[in-house]
């Protein structure tokens, strides 16, 4: 058995080297349907290869995607039709972003790279009255529930890998050639400072080792999670 565990690890590792999939993006048709048909302005921090920013600006009239990695966003401004209404800019999330407000502000696997507390202050500031906040993060697992997601997670990983892939080997997706930082707060951390900076939001743990918060400006009730 210490020997056979070891094995399978490798196995699985090799098996999605073969077969990537982009986890974030499995969460991007969630995030369009807690906004609204249309809005005026979107900001996507940590917009990569602009995948997200490009499916915002279908019902937005103007989508800035902001991004620390110059390479990608390089990537995302070839990926991006003209007539798209995107604009990808390199810069601090937290220093850099063009102050809006915006309607709508997305955060996908970025905000463990900066400070947590630091960020949702900020991103509020950047928000509309009435507008929403959608984050899309990774935590640390540590609970019971959290290695009973893990658990769930790995068999549906491996068929989801192998379906979208139609079970052949595939190259690595741009949107997954960023730089990437395992993440430190628990889900239980991240739950607790959400509830000091932002009143009303909905945090829930999810498959695929990660967790939604959704956030309204104008609510005021009690978190949940």
């Amino acid at each position: 058995m210490t020997t056979l565990l070891p094995r399978i690890m490798r196995a699985l590792d090799q098996f999605h080297a073969d077969r990537p999939w982009d986890h974030n993006a499995h969460y991007h048709r969630w995030i369009l349907r807690q906004l609204p048909r249309r809005y005026g302005s979107a900001l996507d921090i940590g917009s990569g290869s602009g995948d997200l920013a490009r499916l915002l600006a279908s019902r937005s009239g103007a989508v800035h995607g902001i991004d620390v990695d110059p390479t990608i966003t390089e990537r995302a401004r070839e990926f991006t039709d003209p007539a798209v209404p995107v604009t990808f800019t390199v810069g601090d999330a937290l220093e850099e972003v063009p102050p809006g407000p915006y309607d709508v502000i997305t955060c996908v696997a970025t905000i463990h790279h900066v400070p947590f507390d630091d960020a949702l202050i900020r991103f509020r500031q950047h928000l509309a009255p009435g507008g929403t906040l959608v984050v899309v993060g990774v935590y640390r697992p540590r609970s019971l529930s959290d290695h009973l997601i893990d658990a769930v997670a790995i068999p549906a990983n491996l068929v989801v890998a192998w379906i979208r892939n139609k079970g052949r080997k595939a190259p690595r997706p741009a949107s997954m050639t960023a730089p990437t930082r395992p993440a430190t707060m628990t889900f239980a951390d991240i739950v607790r400072e959400a509830r000091q900076a932002l009143p009303g939001a909905r945090l829930h743990r999810r498959l695929f080792w990660r967790y939604t918060l959704l956030w309204h400006q104008h609510q005021e009730a009690g978190l949940t999670a």
